[in-house]
């Protein structure tokens, strides 16, 4: 079973990385890769909204559709 999380209607899958302690997100579907990293499900909301932002301003810039 996987853990999934809805951010802004895109699907990112959830996983813990024991290594450093925290959760990582990885958006599924998207043309390219964005990931984030949180301590707690509040924090993965915060980031990945932060990492959606950063991945979709960036291929806007780059004329990625």
């Amino acid at each position: 079973m996987m853990n999934v999380m809805k951010i802004q209607g895109h699907k990112a899958v959830i996983s813990y990385d024991p290594d450093i302690a925290l959760f990582r997100g990885e958006f599924v579907g998207l043309n390219g890769s964005a990931d984030f990293y949180a301590a707690d499900v509040e924090g993965l909301k915060r980031e990945g909204d932060i990492s959606l932002k950063v991945f979709l301003d960036v291929c806007r810039e780059k004329g990625i559709g």
